[in-house]
């Protein structure tokens, strides 16, 4: 069986984007989905200065953790119509190990916030971002008024359009497995 990792590029305890990911893995069939909190494999910010003495560990674990998995789901969430900062720095210092470290595999990427626009800027930024480190993008989605749209307490997406939408983008993503 195919394996999926997912995660969101969040270090908030109570990421809707955290919770949007772990409601589209739900909906996968054909693949064990296996999801990692990147809080698990936080670093310092990068800099070359940090770098000249050795990468650090988490992150050598997230890079060789991601090597096993067959394809992506990946949460983009905003801050300020950009990728979060803890995003950005997950990236580079997984770059900096393999620059390539997404290896030609299929992504499903995913953005949510409390705003009509659902986090779409960073959605867009990321899904750009992809090609550099070799994520084949099969499908993105978007959930604009994450709080009017989102049962928190069940897991789920309670209006029917955009429970549609992701769940033809995830039989999308799982085309590509």
């Amino acid at each position: 069986m195919k394996k999926i990792i997912a995660f969101a590029g969040s270090n908030s305890s109570t990421s809707i984007n955290i919770q949007l990911v772990k409601y589209a893995a739900s909906l996968i069939d054909q693949a064990e989905v296996e999801f990692l909190d990147l809080r698990d494999y936080d670093a310092p910010i990068y800099s070359a200065d940090i770098e000249k003495e050795g990468i650090p560990r988490p992150i050598q674990e997230l890079v060789a953790k991601l090597a096993e998995a067959d394809a992506y789901i990946i949460g983009s969430p905003e801050h300020n119509g950009s990728l979060t900062a803890f995003m950005k720095n997950t990236i580079d210092w997984a770059s900096r190990v393999e620059a390539k470290f997404l290896g030609g595999k299929p992504v499903l990427l995913l953005s949510t916030s409390g705003g009509k626009r659902g986090a779409a800027s960073s959605l867009e930024d990321l899904n750009i971002k992809m090609k550099y480190f070799a994520g084949q993008v099969a499908a993105t989605y978007s959930l604009g008024a994450f709080y009017d749209r989102f049962d928190q307490e069940q897991g789920v997406i309670t209006n029917d359009e955009e429970r549609k939408k992701l769940t033809e983008a995830t039989a999308q993503f799982e085309k590509t497995l």
